[in-house]
């Protein structure tokens, strides 16, 4: 029987490339076998200086380790594929809206669709929802207006994805709504305090509640949180949502895949099993937080 395809994801990098390689060379001693490959869940920030003025203010004080990769004085370990958030190297991605490779090992996914990964089917949206703009069109971003629109995905890139069915993973940034809610009513009393019922747009929630996919990973709130949709005659859709990458317990996330079938799941780089299949996955799936922050570089509550 082949060895089990080990898929590693990634939640908001933000430009730390480097602490990213070091946590999946962790995993990989753990688990006993080389990660396939790596999703990302977009505000990756394949940006070439910290202190481009393209870049959030608040963000210039995060690393910009990209220009690395690019030039080639580095490469990544493990084929990383990402998708869009709200804090992108925008113009660079405009002209690989279908996708493409920035640097060797380092493709972007596009602004919508699906792909076969690995032997898996992986669909994804790039971006988060703005009611205002997702009538409008895409427009070249070159001013920092609308470098700001492009973070923002459209309807012509949502209805791409609708009609696809029986997908592995789906790749979204900003959480489907609902979900904190739907975890409330499944425990009253949750393990950890839940986010705000904010969290979350009613775009991504039409989506998953239409494609089914068998599991989604999301990004943007810098939370890790996980809850299953599923009902009467609905087949159940796992969603891991990812911390930022700060330290990698609630950032990093893996699958173990037989076949397409994903047949156990843990959080962090010590290879602790979280789940198996047939098991129950919400939020006692997730580790037990720790106390401990990284000085300087701690993970926030609300989305940036």
């Amino acid at each position: 029987m082949p060895e089990p395809l080990l898929v590693a994801a990634l939640g908001d990098i933000h430009g730390r490339f480097h602490r990213v390689e070091t946590w999946l060379d962790a995993l990989e001693q753990a688990r006993g076998r080389p990660v396939g490959m790596v999703l990302a869940v977009g505000d990756v920030e394949a940006f070439r200086r910290g202190d481009d003025h393209r870049r959030k203010a608040a963000k210039r004080t995060m690393p910009a380790e990209f220009a690395e990769y690019a030039d080639g004085i580095r490469r990544v370990k493990r084929p990383l594929y990402f998708i869009g958030g709200n804090n992108e190297d925008f113009e660079a991605l405009h002209d690989f809206q279908d996708g493409g490779e920035l640097a060797p090992g380092v493709t972007y996914l596009g602004r919508s669709g699906s792909r076969e990964l690995c032997g898996l089917r992986v669909a994804y949206l790039s971006g988060i929802h703005a009611p205002r703009f997702i009538e409008q069109p895409l427009r070249r971003p070159i001013t920092q207006d609308l470098m700001k629109q492009a973070g923002y995905f459209r309807a012509a890139e949502v209805e791409r994805v609708m009609p696809l069915r029986d997908m592995d993973l789906m790749l979204v940034h900003e959480w489907p709504r609902g979900i904190v809610q739907r975890a409330r009513e499944e425990n009253p009393t949750p393990p950890r305090p839940l986010p705000s019922y904010w969290i979350g747009n009613p775009v991504t929630r039409k989506l998953v509640d239409t494609v089914l996919p068998r599991w989604m990973l999301c990004g943007h709130s810098h939370k890790a949180f996980a809850v299953t949709l599923e009902g009467v005659g609905r087949p159940a859709t796992r969603i891991a949502c990812l911390d930022q990458a700060t330290r990698p317990e609630e950032s990093v996330f893996w699958l173990e895949y037989e076949g397409r079938t994903a047949v156990r799941a843990g959080w962090g780089v010590t290879g602790q099993v979280a789940w198996v299949m047939d098991q129950r996955w919400d939020m006692a799936s997730l580790p037990v937080p720790s106390v401990e922050a990284e000085g300087g570089d701690a993970t926030v509550t609300a989305p940036a």
